[in-house]
């Protein structure tokens, strides 16, 4: 149903290097970036299109919050409940915060598998499988 998501981030240099360090553990790269006037922005995906998108304006619009829009939360899919894992850890490991320890997720539907993070922007991030079998 979604096309793309993206957001704003603080320190376009460390989200850089967040997001490529632990998407590349989901099976995303690094697609496109454009550095112009207006910011930077980095764009993330498979088979050469991108899907995830973040960036930061050179000069901030007023009263624009990063990482407090209430509620929302990007969910990628992993491969594997390994990649989930190794993911989650990754997160951590550069900056980001636990939402939700790496687990089944029966709740959601037989087979969910996730883990959540809250990235170093404040924005909430999950990664997960579907196809979980204990």
């Amino acid at each position: 149903m979604l096309d793309h998501v993206s957001f704003s981030v603080e320190n376009y240099e460390q989200s850089l290097k967040f997001y490529d360090e632990t998407l590349k553990i989901l099976g995303y790269e690094r697609l496109m970036t454009f550095d112009n006037e207006e910011g930077q922005v980095a764009g993330y995906g498979f088979e050469g299109r991108p899907h995830f998108w973040m960036g930061a304006e050179r000069t901030p619009k007023t009263g624009e919050l990063i990482g407090k829009a209430r509620g929302l939360h990007v969910a990628l899919r992993a491969p594997n409940i390994e990649a989930v894992q190794a993911w989650y850890r990754k997160c951590l490991e550069l900056g980001g915060v636990d939402n939700g320890l790496p687990g089944p997720r029966p709740e959601y539907h037989p087979g969910y598998y996730g883990a959540f993070i809250v990235d170093p922007n404040g924005w909430r991030i999950e990664a997960c499988f579907h196809q979980y079998k204990p």
